[in-house]
């Protein structure tokens, strides 16, 4: 019993001793962390604090912005003195402005003219790395973007954006001017020359000029005598590309333009505008000498030649001139003997389709010519 109550006493004694070794750690610490966060600037009444005692560590978990006043104390900028600056750098040159050094480097290249990035296979100079990167599937054949629809690949995502609009009907842009609408931006500034009157592009052979310098490249072929699309059915060359375009309809039978008057099918859009002055009775094209007016430019130009006596066609089998080549090609048939018209209620076969028409006047019964005199 007595080993037992001695026991005791010593357990009671020990828990004494810890608590008092706590409460002496407890001061030490508090003290020491006092005297740390003497160097630390203090806090108003109204700002709420968390003091975290294990790291003697004062967080301020208040809101509230730094004032002016406590800036002057401390080399810290204030929250509203701090800026996001943008359109730093500036081109000395148009004062255009860019958030990027490399972006202000890029631009002045316009300004210089300089095209630092060649390309190997063809010698075309780029001012931009990535736009050489785009040239380069040309000799590589390499077309990343697909479309949908008709398949058809593009080199570019852009290109194939702009393709879509074909599909879709899409013509965002808009003249202000007329309220004619683009498929893309490039072809809308073109069209704004036509109400501005400014050709940039100028011929250096004859100083004609153009709106676009796709106008003035297909022009200069005049020059040269260039013709560089070949049809691969006849053999025919054409100087631009939409001109063979039109002309493989003749090969293919497509006609994809119609008359809403007559119906009367077309294999491209010019010949239906020329067709449809049959209807409205328009003439625009005028002789200058004689006052004259045809519906298409063709036709004056070979009416020039009346005026003029030039006569550049000539047959060589028997030295006879002409104005045009249309009457050249009439008359070579009189030394083949070739007879292109026929009749179909008869099968008569003609020389010209003149021929023809008035042939066809006898299975008609038309008779379209009276005379004044006796009625």
């Amino acid at each position: 019993m007595f080993k037992i109550v001695l026991l005791m006493l010593c357990c009671t004694d020990l828990l004494d001793y810890h608590s008092t070794v706590d409460e002496e750690t407890n001061e030490d610490l508090t003290q020491s962390c006092s005297e740390k966060s003497r160097g630390l600037p203090q806090a108003s009444h109204s700002t709420e604090q968390s003091v975290f005692s294990s790291e003697c560590v004062r967080v301020d978990t208040s809101n509230q912005l730094d004032t002016a006043e406590d800036c002057k104390q401390s080399d810290t900028p204030c929250d509203d003195q701090v800026r996001v600056v943008t359109g730093k750098h500036t081109c000395d040159v148009c004062n255009k402005t860019f958030t990027r050094s490399s972006h202000l480097k890029r631009h002045m290249l316009t300004h210089t003219g300089e095209r630092p990035f060649t390309c190997k296979d063809c010698k075309k100079t780029f001012t931009q790395s990535c736009s050489l990167k785009f040239h380069m599937r040309i000799h590589t054949g390499k077309r990343l973007f697909s479309c949908k629809v008709c398949n058809k690949m593009f080199t570019r995502s852009s290109d194939l954006k702009r393709h879509m609009r074909i599909h879709t009907g899409e013509q965002p842009f808009t003249c202000e001017v007329c309220g004619r609408t683009f498929t893309c931006l490039s072809n809308l500034k073109s069209h704004m020359r036509i109400h501005t009157g400014k050709r940039l592009f100028s011929c250096k052979v004859c100083n004609k000029k153009f709106t676009r310098s796709s106008d003035l490249k297909r022009h200069m072929h005049i020059h040269t005598g260039e013709q560089p699309f070949t049809c691969e059915v006849c053999g025919r060359t054409f100087t631009c590309s939409s001109n063979l375009k039109s002309h493989m309809r003749i090969h293919t039978g497509e006609r994809l333009f119609s008359c809403k008057v007559c119906y009367k099918m077309f294999t491209c859009s010019t010949h239906l505008k020329r067709h449809m002055r049959i209807h409205t009775g328009e003439r625009p094209f005028t002789c200058e000498d004689c006052g004259r007016t045809f519906s298409c430019s063709f036709n004056l130009k070979c009416h020039m030649r009346i005026h003029t006596g030039e006569r550049p066609f000539t047959c060589g089998d028997c030295g006879r001139t002409f104005s045009c080549s249309f009457n050249l090609k009439s008359h070579m048939r009189i030394h083949t003997g070739e007879r292109p018209f026929t009749c179909e209620v008869c099968k008569t076969k003609f020389k010209h389709s003149s021929s023809l028409k008035d042939h066809m006047l006898i299975h008609t019964g038309e008779r379209p010519f009276t005379c004044e005199d006796c009625n």
